[in-house]
């Protein structure tokens, strides 16, 4: 017995290309397809399965056509509610949406065990900080006992952040998860992590990262994919799969090796599959020439991430001429934004900042800006 597990695809996120949402239509169907095609026995979606609560018509059409196909070739699915799938104000929660038009995914977000077979499914929509937290908790407590007196495999679904995964976005240890568990099955982080074990765990921990990368996500040749689980046998195996991505390619060059370069990456490019693009140009001297690379590259490409550093000896922070940090701050916000509004920011906004007197700066801005009405008043 197999099952795939399947997070983060976020269908329906807004994309400033056509190509670039249907990528992330593309990522997801490609990963029911390879589950159809290695018939799996049920798919678990961790989360995020939508990028907002309501999520445009598109979205729905897709994930619809694709639970559908999963229905026909008799593949059970279950999933439980990311951050992004849950609506911020009292509305029907986004399952109401899947139970009703489908009929075939499972909601698994209460923790109320469900069954498949001999396995045991437990899932929790994500859960906020603070108390929220503490609650999901005491509901470990309790799901652990069930998970030990079960004899199959038993198989957790959660949408939260780990430290161990990720340091910044962590909300729980992996210490703090139930124990009597044989696998992990996790979603929010969207780089892949896992499958790891740990001795106080029943057994592998994943996170399969996003099937694409987001649109507030940087460029980077990170591959994406999902696992397949074999619980055939009393362990979890995890495989990873692949799926087959618009190309990226990350470019780190300095300024006069970029016209090189350039030619290098576009000699890679298959033109009928635009590849994304992160150009990072050291040593930036001269931008008029730095702009006409980009323009050739930007006719091969689909879409790009540029970050410029530039040349320390054309652009230097003169610190040493004025020996005076506060004072230089005053000279480039002059030359950048003007006289006054470099005054209002460094001799008025930023000593209240400093004395932590929130009201004080409110004040301000306020008092500046019916000053602005005044003096542009028609």
């Amino acid at each position: 017995m197999k099952f795939s597990h399947i997070s983060d695809t976020h269908l329906g996120q807004y994309r400033s290309k056509k190509e670039r949402e249907d990528d992330t239509y593309n990522a997801f169907k490609q990963a029911i397809e390879i589950s159809i095609k290695d018939k799996v026995d049920f798919v678990i979606f961790s989360g995020d399965i939508f990028d907002k609560a309501q999520p445009p018509n598109d979205a729905i059409l897709h994930m619809m056509e694709q639970l559908n196909r999963l229905k026909e070739n008799g593949i059970k699915s279950y999933f439980v509610l990311g951050d992004h799938d849950q609506p911020k104000v009292e509305q029907n929660a986004i399952h109401w949406l899947y139970s009703s038009l489908t009929k075939v995914s499972h909601h698994l977000g209460d923790g109320n065990p469900v069954y498949f077979k001999n396995v045991l499914l437990v899932g929790f929509d994500y859960h906020s900080d603070g108390h929220d937290i503490e609650s999901l908790q005491e509901e470990f407590k309790k799901i652990d006992l069930i998970a030990k007196e079960h004899d199959g495999h038993k198989i957790i679904v959660l949408h939260q952040g780990l430290n161990e995964a990720h340091s910044y976005a962590g909300q729980l240890n992996a210490n703090d998860l139930p124990k009597n568990f044989t696998y992990y099955a996790i979603g929010d982080i969207h780089e892949k992590f896992g499958p790891k074990k740990y001795g106080f765990l029943g057994g592998p921990l994943a996170y399969p990262g996003s099937t694409e990368i987001s649109s507030t996500e940087a460029i980077k040749e990170t591959k994406k994919g999902f696992f397949e689980v074999d619980i055939s046998s009393a362990e979890a195996i995890p495989k990873w799969i692949e799926l087959d991505m618009r190309p990226r390619f990350e470019i780190k060059t300095s300024a006069d090796e970029l016209h090189a370069k350039i030619d290098e990456v576009i000699s890679k490019i298959d033109e009928k599959h635009k590849p994304l693009v992160s150009l990072k140009i050291t040593d930036v001297h001269d931008w008029k020439s730095i702009q006409q690379e980009i323009a050739r590259l930007d006719e091969h490409i689909l879409d790009r991430s540029t970050n410029l550093i530039f040349d320390e000896k054309q652009y230097p922070l003169s610190l040493e001429d004025t020996g005076n940090i506060d004072e230089e701050f005053k000279r480039l916000a002059t030359k950048n934004v003007g006289q006054e509004l470099a005054n209002l920011a460094l001799e008025t906004l930023y000593p209240s900042l400093n004395e932590n007197n929130r009201q004080e700066v409110k004040e301000i801005i306020i008092r500046n800006f019916e000053k602005f009405k005044e003096e542009h008043k028609e």
